[in-house]
């Protein structure tokens, strides 16, 4: 099913992004296996910077924005429509105040293997919403939020503002944080009204 293809990518792309910087942070689970190796990919993981973080909130912010904009045009129940409305609103306010502050410490987002995974993730996301329409698409764009929104939510507590090192860049993300936990929630509350 190609929504659930979807969101194994985007969960990939989010386990990705956990593995750029979590070595430094979380403890890999108890594995049974006698002497076993963390993933080569997790002990070789570089430091995330600033400057990647700046790029990968940029990123999210338009990705999810993006996706609003499409709701909002093919949703077919009011309240997912207006969910839509505040995604576009709030995800764009962000995206301002991320640009505004990268402007003010003269830094410039860089491009990274993280938010090439999100853009193609939301790309893969955007083809299988815009084959679908009615309550189907209502209900795969809320699904889709849900995840979105839990990925977005993990990756600021376990990688984005742990790696942090500028204080206003930091500030900010978790000034977002609530936003971001807001959205979840409505977006459950959504989904639990769509699957009656």
């Amino acid at each position: 099913m190609p929504t659930n293809s979807h969101f194994v990518r985007f969960s990939q792309s989010v386990a990705a992004l956990a593995l750029v910087a979590c070595a430094k942070t979380e403890t890999p689970a108890a594995d049974t296996t006698p002497a076993a190796a963390p993933p080569p990919a997790a002990a070789a993981a570089p430091a995330i910077n600033d400057a990647q973080i700046a790029h990968i909130a940029v990123t999210a912010n338009a990705i999810d924005s993006a996706a609003g904009e499409l709701a909002k045009q093919k949703a077919s129940a009011k309240t997912v429509k207006a969910f839509a409305q505040t995604m576009i609103t709030d995800h764009s306010g962000v995206n301002k105040q991320a640009v505004a502050l990268a402007t003010k410490l003269n830094v410039t987002p860089e491009d990274n293997d993280v938010s090439r995974q999100l853009k193609s993730g939301a790309d893969a996301s955007d083809a299988n919403l815009n084959g679908l329409s009615g309550a189907a698409f209502d209900k795969a764009y809320i699904d889709h939020e849900v995840t979105y929104h839990q990925a977005v939510l993990d990756a600021l507590d376990k990688t984005l503002i742990p790696s942090s090192q500028n204080a206003e860049l930091k500030g900010l993300l978790e000034k977002v944080r609530p936003a971001i936990v807001a959205h979840l929630d409505h977006a459950k509350t959504l989904q639990t009204s769509l699957s009656k």
